[in-house]
């Protein structure tokens, strides 16, 4: 028995046992599941093996600013619960642990946990997810986190209706200097 698995009580080193899940509190997991896919605009599968539970923290508190709940299930009751909302396509394979993060927004999901997958990309990985009802590919899920926020979109749009007006005027100024 690795020295990770004891215990030290006041005399003894006990082994520790993982506590198995009551039937009561799996349905609770599945339930609290069903829940967050009915209410979520997109769902994102996430595998995090050695992340740290700083970084897990860090990211957690980060992506709960952005309005993304994140959740780690056993990858069993996570099967139930997709298998009861019926998803179209093929339900992507889950290897390791397995994290969810939903929201409300389609794209903020996808966004924020790829912020962090670039971050720590030996720990954290996209396995796909949900998105409009559909089951995506991890590189479908990449995709659709990189769309830009509609703040940097707004901009851009700015941007461009902006730039003939702003060479107009210098073309007029240019031409002003001139006949002086």
């Amino acid at each position: 028995m690795s020295r990770s698995n004891l215990l030290l009580t006041s005399y003894y080193l006990l082994p520790i046992q993982p506590m198995a899940i009551t039937k009561a509190k799996k349905g609770e997991v599945v339930l609290k599941l069903i829940n967050a896919f009915k209410g979520a605009a997109s769902v994102v599968f996430v595998n995090f093996k050695g992340l740290t539970v700083g970084n897990t923290t860090a990211m957690r508190s980060a992506l709960k600013k952005e309005g993304i709940s994140y959740s780690v299930a056993k990858k069993t009751l996570t099967a139930r619960a997709l298998d009861e909302q019926k998803f179209e396509g093929e339900k992507p394979e889950f290897p390791g642990e397995l994290a969810l993060a939903w929201g409300e927004d389609l794209v903020a999901p996808a966004r924020g946990v790829y912020g962090f997958v670039k971050k720590f990309p030996e720990n954290l990985k996209i396995l796909g997810g949900v998105f409009e009802g559909r089951y995506m590919t991890s590189a479908e899920m990449l995709g659709i986190a990189q769309i830009p926020s509609m703040d940097v979109l707004r901009g851009k749009f700015v941007n461009i209706v902006n730039s003939p007006i702003q060479r107009f005027v210098i073309a007029l100024n240019e031409i002003a200097k001139s006949r002086l």
